[in-house]
């Protein structure tokens, strides 16, 4: 593990600090280059990008309460807030409200799904690094690519696998943003892979389980990834993918 990254004068750099302020300014220069393209740069959508990233923190970090009042023997304020940890689907959550919330408050109607959705997963993928150098990445195992940290047990890269997957999805929503003729829909494409992948990793992550042989975050990840598969379904049956299909062209 490596939790100081470098020192910057007598300053030393977090890593996980380090990598996630670097996602976040890789998925902001592909929400912006993505504004461009599609014409839509306009000063509410900066407004909407701060909302995102504002309320993305504050549940981030909120959301990680349950769990640090769980196993601390002496919680604290100060302590949470020191070491309280971070939640990424309670930080997706609130950044997605964070963005319905900012559009009322605008007055912006347009989609943002489209925008946001290639560079979510390129900030994931980058800002998973931090979690790689800094935390214990999985159950034990014997496959050949097991990593080792300070314990010396063989374990599942299981924040590798993820920086995997989130690469690989950025790509095909890269590929896919001008073909899709759904507006607004790439976003909640995302999420219903993510939450797929999210579900699925967890076996090997190591989080603690809780009720019947699932993590927590398998348990929020049920009724999430139920929701979203029954608003496909719902827009399907109303005709709304009828048009759904692949071109070459500009949205």
């Amino acid at each position: 593990m490596r939790p100081v990254l470098f020192h910057l004068w007598s300053y030393a750099v977090p890593t996980h600090d380090f990598f996630v302020l670097l996602g976040v300014l890789a998925g902001l220069l592909v929400f912006l280059a993505e504004a461009r393209r599609r014409d839509m740069v306009d000063e509410r959508i900066l407004w909407i990008v701060v909302g995102a990233l504002l309320c993305g923190a504050v549940a981030a970090r909120l959301s990680a309460l349950w769990r640090y009042v769980a196993i601390a023997p002496e919680p604290t304020l100060r302590g949470f807030l020191v070491g309280g940890g971070r939640s990424i689907l309670g930080g997706l959550a609130g950044a997605y409200a964070g963005v319905v919330l900012t559009k009322r408050l605008v007055g912006y109607r347009e989609p943002t799904g489209d925008l946001f959705a290639p560079a979510v997963a390129l900030a994931m993928a980058v800002g998973r690094w931090g979690c790689f150098f800094t935390e214990l990445p999985g159950t034990p195992t014997r496959l050949a690519w097991a990593v080792t940290f300070y314990d010396g047990e063989p374990r599942h890269p299981s924040f590798l696998y993820e920086i995997i997957f989130q690469f690989g999805l950025f790509g095909l929503l890269w590929w896919a943003r001008p073909r899709v003729s759904v507006k607004g829909e790439l976003f909640k494409i995302y999420l219903l892979a993510y939450a797929l992948f999210r579900f699925a990793v967890e076996f090997v992550r190591g989080n603690d389980v809780v009720w019947a042989g699932l993590t927590r975050p398998q348990l929020f990840l049920i009724p999430a990834t139920v929701a979203l598969g029954v608003y496909f379904a719902g827009r399907r049956a109303r005709g709304h993918y009828t048009t759904l299909a692949l071109h070459g062209g500009r949205p």
